[in-house]
């Protein structure tokens, strides 16, 4: 009891927020529209200018890191800027600059970063797809129809023999390939690309900057149109969060497929003149190691990851005091997305840093998509309290419309996609009447008459299924309570039950565990839950623990780290099968 209440008095460290700021319009019909009128920056609307301005006042500041042997290869902003003007005149010179994209078939490093910048530069959009696609052993399937989509002029990848198989394939015949190394014959290597005579950017604010593919969750991949302008802008209107000209440092491992890595991580530190510490580790057991590696060499102001993440450094922290003296010793902001953290886990974290440094650090996360920019609200006010998605980011506005007992989630701003590459009767279709973008997720105000606290995620309107009984289960919140309420036995959880009598759980084992401490673990964890459970849809029926961990080949789960829910349960089918099975099968719990 004492601990937590001097947990509960301790001290923030400063943040260093702006002033929060919140406008409310309630129109007929409960539907409200929240608006963020703080003013952010527009002195960059393209992807270089950034980097021309750090160049100038900041040439020996370290812009990104990766790792090299014991060391780390680095890059400063002037090295950064000779380097994309070189590529960029190489680019041209090979004659694949213009309007279809470069398709980057690479993990996060220095190079795809360089040469990234350098197609983005000349008005040439980049379309970096997942590595998962073209790595030895993966279903060709999901690049073939990326390359469908996408309709390269050129592919990138940081190593030709690495993804030969990929490369090898029908669907990218006659594309021009570069490669970061194991150049074959007939391959541009980049070294070559690199010594070419720089050229000056000429991209202009609304030209096409990247195409990203959405996670395919509700069907086929589309490719978001990113402009140069949306990028830049949701950086600047993150940046306008902030009372703080003081570049941020990171460690991260998003990867730049996705729009957190590619945009909220990589172009916002290149837009703050900050520093990013490439990370290769995955918020997984058997790769975290590198994280920790990392963080106990890189004292970091600000670090996101996904709540798996946070479930594993919790418990590092705990173990290690010289990796928590160095995490706790300057970050101001912690940030988690893509889930709900549960409290318990951020109350360990905070417990280590009181312990640490006298002071707790605010939590905060975000929300948004692809087509958002990705960011559309966040935190940005000093913070413990997990499930939150924030409030507007500056100049952005939310439409909460009721539906079907919840409150629809739309957002209208500058950082908004203009829709989808080649699908403009999607496009059309994915906006009201007003230009909000439609997201299908719900949302629910913390404090239904202080909408200044903030909102939570109240689930995806599609996501979210019926039992038997007709009972609603909100399968988001739900998998996240019942996980943090097991521990570190396990690492994630699929939510299963669609039309049977009760929710079902298969569990992931944490592997440094034996499988009777796993599921001893699980039966403690979700007899605790349960007590507290309310209604059947928030009650846990039966639980399995698998006997394999996902299988990111197979998309199981995501180079984001989190479980692909619905894929899940198409491969893991047997299991689900199981799970229901009547009578029941011997390795089923049943509560």
């Amino acid at each position: 009891m004492d601990a937590k209440i001097r947990l509960s008095d301790a001290p923030f460290r400063d943040a260093r927020y702006a002033p929060r700021q919140l406008l409310v319009e309630d129109r007929p019909g409960g539907e409200r529209v929240l608006t963020n009128p703080t003013a952010f920056s527009t002195e960059f609307t393209t992807l270089t200018q950034a980097l021309d301005r750090w160049a100038r006042e900041a040439p020996t500041r370290t812009w990104l890191a990766e790792r090299s042997g014991e060391g780390w290869r680095t890059v400063s902003f002037s090295q950064a800027r000779e380097a994309v003007r070189a590529i960029a005149g190489g680019l041209r010179e090979l004659g694949v600059v213009g309007t279809r994209p470069l398709l980057i078939l690479a993990r996060n490093g220095i190079d795809h970063a360089l040469v990234k910048y350098a197609a983005m530069s000349q008005g040439m959009p980049v379309a970096p797809v997942s590595p998962q696609y073209g790595l030895p052993g993966a279903n060709l399937a999901r690049l073939a129809h990326a390359v469908e989509v996408l309709k390269p002029s050129a592919i990138y990848t940081e190593d030709a023999a690495l993804f030969a198989e990929a490369l090898e394939a029908p669907f990218l015949a006659g594309l021009p390939v570069i490669a970061g190394k194991n150049a074959r014959p007939g391959d541009a290597p980049l070294e070559r690309l690199a010594r070419a005579g720089g050229v000056d950017a000429t991209a202009r604010p609304d030209d096409h900057a990247k195409y990203l593919l959405t996670s395919g969750s509700t069907g086929l991949p589309k490719a978001v149109i990113c402009l140069h302008r949306n990028i830049a802008i949701n950086s600047a209107q993150i940046m306008a969060c902030f009372a703080d000209d003081e570049p941020p440092v990171m460690v991260n491992s998003a990867p730049w497929s996705h729009s957190l890595g590619a945009n909220s991580i990589l172009h916002m530190s290149l837009h703050r003149g900050g520093t990013v510490y490439i990370d290769a580790g995955q918020p997984t057991a058997g790769r975290f190691a590198e994280t920790v590696r990392n963080l106990r060499e890189v004292s970091t102001t600000y670090h996101n990851m996904v709540p798996a993440g946070w479930m594993l450094l919790a418990g590092e922290l705990e173990r290690d005091e010289e990796l928590a003296r160095t995490f706790f010793s300057r970050v101001r902001v912690l940030q988690y997305g893509g889930a709900s953290l549960g409290q318990d886990i951020s109350d360990r974290i905070q417990a280590v840093a009181m312990a640490t440094v006298g002071e707790k650090i605010s939590f905060a996360s975000g929300y948004g998509a692809t087509e958002t920019g990705p960011t559309a609200c966040n935190v940005h006010w000093q913070n413990e309290r997990m499930g939150l998605i924030g409030l507007p980011v500056p100049g952005t506005s939310v439409k909460l419309i009721p539906s079907a007992g919840k409150l629809e989630f739309r957002v209208k701003g500058p950082q908004v996609t203009a829709g989808y590459l080649g699908r403009p009767e999607l496009s059309a279709e994915s906006f009201d009447e007003e230009g909000f973008y439609l997201l299908g997720d719900a949302a629910r105000f913390v404090e239904p008459a202080e909408p200044s606290q903030g909102m939570a995620f109240d689930g995806r309107i599609s996501e979210n299924f019926k039992l038997a009984s007709g009972t609603f289960v909100g399968v988001g919140d739900l998998r996240i309570k019942a996980v943090s309420a097991v521990g570190d036995a396990v690492t994630d959880a699929v939510v299963c039950g669609e039309g049977a009598e009760g929710v079902g759980l298969l569990f992931y084992p944490n592997p440094t565990m034996t499988p009777q401490e796993v599921v001893v673990a699980v039966r403690m964890g979700l007899e605790r839950f349960n007590a507290q459970a309310k209604g059947a849809g928030g009650r846990i029926s039966r639980a399995l623990v698998l006997d394999s961990p996902p299988d990111a080949g197979a998309g199981e789960i995501t180079d984001k780290g989190y479980i692909a829910q619905s894929l899940a349960r198409t491969l893991r089918a047997e299991a689900v099968e199981r799970l229901f099975s009547d009578p029941v099968s011997f390795d089923v719990m049943v509560f």
